[in-house]
């Protein structure tokens, strides 16, 4: 079912859904108007039968068509749910202890019992414009609107969606100015009057029993376009209404900008192609007449393995919330190559033309080749290669694949060797080196879900790097060592830079600024800081010459569990070294674990210096 809430605190969501369509006809009817523009009719009148069907009666030359009035403006809700309404509204009333595969029944259960109350009101049928015609522009008009007289009967059976019958009511009313009414007449005589509940909009204006039957199919429509799977009643869920609130929580850390926006919107991109592949496989069934061939068998299980994959995909990220702070799980597939076989190193130049000006500098028994591609050096490198780029823009998908020992540096400034991330891909870089470095880059993250920088395991080397992130910074997974000097970090929506448990690192020299942006009604999640540390088991850290400012949350904060305190945030929270009531908990963190600190400036950090959180 492709409909959506159009509830103020959902209406970003719907991206792949009618309430877009919804908000795009409330803004085109002006800013003083409550009503629909009315678009004019650019398109060609579909055949509804097999056959070109004729219109009725045709207008003649004198004779014009019936204009169409403005559509009236359709209810919008005004409620305001929190996560806890939420979960009370789908888990507690509405599906309470049902099954995935009785969603359907508990939803239809759900909109009967409201719809007892009046059978009969007046909305906006909202249909898909293949409907109506054979070509149209998708962007001038996204749905066809039609003001209808509704009347809701029962289901014909308990396993029958809800449908209602309507009837075009005067003033004919249409979101396009000169769609024909005896197209319209037509093609509900086709349809038998019936169409689907949810493609229909309560007006506005109507008594308070209208109004609590709209409220119900907008929260209907949330549940199907953003809980409910195709593939839920496919398979056994033991406690459906937990995975629902799972599923809740992650809507409201996307919109709440918990989860990075760039994240969000990947997600929302792979559902709606797992949804569209879906359709395609059930179209090109139907259209399989007689026993399929051997062509097409195959093409059927291409297309089945394609949508399982995509599904499988789809769960890890729900699984794991498409959490913000640190990798989703690590990724390296690529096998570690070790040495060449002949023992031999070679510097690999990265540039569109090679000049004899830039191999004056090497000796004269370097083994030198040239690539016009940053992947191509990093699938002929081995251990011990250098990858030396000249100036320009790049692209690098091998950057997330990294297993051997190499030195990856720029020849120039670090502004002029710009390396952007694949906003396809998970990741920007990753590493399992025992021993890599990068040097003299600026790298940009775009669109990647992991940090920007992931040591999951052996150790890198960051030095003069200019690291400008989107979603998470640098994070060193349990095990990893990294060493980072006279980088500049900015911008990370978690922690600058993240040391998880059992980590070794050590900073010298950087400036890490303007870090931990999340937005998010979570008061743990709006301070993580510039330097995030996680003490169970406790990371080793090294601190010196650094300049840590101007980022939401403290310099360095460490992240301390014990189970004493209650996990109210605000109680959990001790403040800052210069707080003073709270330092003998602050040091005994810092000596309970590896920190060493020297000659660091901190400054315009809105909680301070280095803050303990506990929970």
């Amino acid at each position: 079912m492709a409909s959506a809430s159009t509830e103020p605190d959902t209406a970003c969501e719907n991206s792949q859904s009618q309430a877009a369509e919804v908000e795009l006809d409330d803004k085109s009817a002006g800013k003083n108007s409550g009503a629909s523009s009315v678009r004019p009719l650019s398109s060609s009148p579909r055949p509804v039968k097999a056959a070109q069907r004729e219109l009725k009666r045709r207008p003649t030359e004198s004779e014009e068509v019936e204009e169409a009035h403005v559509l009236p403006s359709v209810y919008v809700s005004t409620v305001k749910f929190t996560p806890e309404s939420r979960m009370n509204l789908y888990c507690d009333q509405i599906l309470a202890s049902c099954k995935a595969e009785e969603a359907d029944e508990a939803m239809s259960k759900y909109l009967t019992e409201k719809l007892r109350a009046k059978s009969t009101w007046l909305g906006v049928w909202k249909t898909n414009p293949e409907l109506f015609f054979v070509k149209y522009d998708e962007g001038s008009i996204p749905y066809v609107g039609i003001l209808v007289e509704v009347t809701c009967r029962p289901r014909q059976s308990q396993s029958s969606h809800l449908r209602a019958k309507v009837s075009v009511i005067e003033p004919y009313s249409s979101n396009i100015a000169n769609l024909p009414r005896e197209l319209v007449e037509e093609v509900l005589d086709e349809l038998d009057h019936c169409v689907p509940l949810l493609e229909v909009y309560p007006i506005d204006d109507q008594d308070h029993v209208v109004c609590s039957i709209a409220q119900a199919l907008e929260n209907v429509r949330f549940f199907y376009d953003f809980l409910w799977r195709d593939w839920d009643d496919e398979e056994g869920c033991e406690n459906y209404t937990a995975l629902i609130e799972e599923r809740i929580r992650l809507f409201y850390d996307i919109q709440d900008g918990t989860i990075p926006g760039p994240v969000g919107q990947r997600f929302k991109r792979t559902l709606e192609k797992y949804r569209n592949k879906r359709v395609e496989l059930i179209e090109y069934q139907s259209n399989i007449r007689e026993d399929p061939s051997a062509a097409e068998a195959v093409e059927c299980w291409k297309k089945y393995y394609e949508i399982l994959m995509i599904c499988g995909l789809l769960k890890i990220w729900e699984d794991l919330r498409l959490r913000a702070h640190g990798p989703f799980f690590p990724r390296i597939l690529r096998r570690r190559k070790g040495q060449r076989p002949s023992g031999k190193v070679v510097t690999h130049i990265v540039a569109n033309m090679m000049t004899a000006d830039m191999v004056k500098d090497f000796s004269a028994h370097t083994l030198i080749q040239q690539h016009d591609n940053l992947d191509a050096s990093l699938d002929n490198c081995f251990s011990g290669d250098t990858v030396v780029i000249f100036p320009g823009e790049y692209h690098a998908s091998g950057f997330g694949m990294l297993t051997d020992d190499i030195i990856i540096k720029g020849a120039g400034n670090r502004e002029e060797i710009v390396i952007l991330s694949d906003p396809t891909q998970d990741n920007f870089v990753a590493s399992k080196s025992q021993n890599i470095s990068l040097i003299h880059l600026t790298l940009v993250q775009r669109g990647t879900t992991d940090g920007i920088v992931v040591v999951e395991s052996g150790h890198m080397m960051l030095e003069d790097c200019l690291l400008k992130c989107e979603g998470t910074g640098v994070c060193v997974l349990t095990g990893a060592a990294l060493t980072m000097k006279n980088c500049e970090l900015t911008g990370a929506q978690g922690p600058g830079v993240e040391l998880y448990p059992g980590s070794v690192a050590s900073l010298e020299g950087n400036d890490i600024h303007k870090c931990s942006n999340i937005k998010s009604s979570d008061v743990l999640k709006s301070m993580l800081g510039g330097i995030k540390l996680k003490v169970l088991p406790p990371p080793k850290l090294k601190l010196h010459n650094n300049y840590v400012h101007s980022n939401n949350g403290y310099g360095v904060t460490i992240i301390q569990p014990d189970d004493r305190y209650c996990h109210d945030a605000d109680e959990n929270v001790l403040e800052c070294a210069a707080g003073g009531d709270k330092r003998d908990d602050l040091v005994k963190a810092m000596q309970n674990m590896s920190l060493e600190m020297n000659n660091n400036k901190f400054e315009n950090n809105s909680m301070g210096e280095i803050g303990v959180i506990v929970c």
